[in-house]
């Protein structure tokens, strides 16, 4: 059906409002990428904006051979690959049972899942929890608080509820039990769903921050995040340092090298998106069709 001429102007006012979105968006990690990679002078006579001034990778050099960001990020990803692990296996034996109508008493355990939704028990009472369990120091007091999440498990229950009866009837006539029949069938068959809840675990293990300052004691156990905002604080208070008794024995400005570390940071994010964005929106929507 061809579109009237308002509903064409509609639909191009909405790609450029969303566009212009985009780009307000994408502007500061590009402002911030152009600084890392460019020289000390460039930076400090304020030339950089969306573009490399003076080609280089000092900022870079200095970031790994004076931090331990190499190991924060050995951290990170052990952090997330564990997590994203444990978590995608328990919210899939949670989610699974939840649909099956012959499981007694399913909409109780459903209600009594979202009331964890609706009320906590608080900051103290957690942390004296995790304290009593002797996690504190440990990454599974990172793992096992927040081991599912009780919207990515209502997403999850939708989309296996929408799965056709007459699948699940096929597979019984054909001698299926529940493991093989969640193996073979149900995990196959809910793959944008498992990759849009592995990625919002991902992003939520990777940018892991207060719980982490709050629950690790070691800082060689310390993740990339923390790791940068303690860059951050430190470089801040050397630039201070710096400018009060008009040294110039810095090496690189703050600035380059805390830009070079949330790029760092910022990156596997970037890079592991792409590949789990097709399946993103199918995911989501599909997820949500059913409650």
């Amino acid at each position: 059906m061809r579109k009237s001429l308002g509903e064409r102007i509609g639909q191009a006012g909405v790609y450029i409002v969303l566009s212009a979105a985009g780009l307000l968006c994408l502007l500061p990690l590009v402002h911030i990428a152009s600084m890392s990679l460019s020289s000390l002078q460039a930076v400090s006579a304020g030339k950089v904006t969306l573009y490399p001034v003076d080609f280089s990778f000092s900022a870079y050099r200095q970031l790994f051979e004076g931090t331990s960001i190499v190991n924060a990020f050995v951290n990170s990803v052990v952090i997330t690959v564990v997590g994203v692990a444990l978590s995608m296996l328990f919210t899939i034996l949670a989610a699974y049972p939840l649909t099956r109508s012959y499981f007694w008493g399913r909409q109780a355990f459903t209600m009594g899942i979202v009331f964890t939704m609706l009320f906590g028990g608080g900051l103290i009472p957690t942390y004296l929890t995790v304290r009593n369990l002797g996690l504190i120091d440990s990454y599974w007091a990172l793992w096992l608080p927040g081991l599912v999440s009780v919207f990515n498990l209502l997403v999850l229950r939708s989309f296996m509820q929408n799965i056709p009866e007459e699948v699940d009837d096929a597979a019984r006539i054909d001698g299926c039990g529940e493991w093989r029949y969640l193996l073979r069938i149900v995990l196959p068959l809910s793959t944008p769903v498992l990759a849009t809840l592995a990625l919002f675990y991902g992003v939520g293990y990777w940018n892991s921050f207060f719980n982490v300052l709050m629950y690790i004691n070691t800082p060689d156990k310390y993740n990339i995040a923390v790791l940068v905002q303690q860059m951050i604080q430190s470089q801040m208070m050397l630039a201070q340092m710096s400018t009060s008794s008009s040294s110039e024995n810095l090496v690189l400005s703050p600035d380059m090298v805390n830009s070079a570390a949330i790029i760092v940071m910022v990156l596997p994010m970037l890079v592991v998106y792409p590949f789990l964005q097709k399946h993103f929106v199918k995911g989501v929507m599909i997820g949500a069709v059913k409650g």
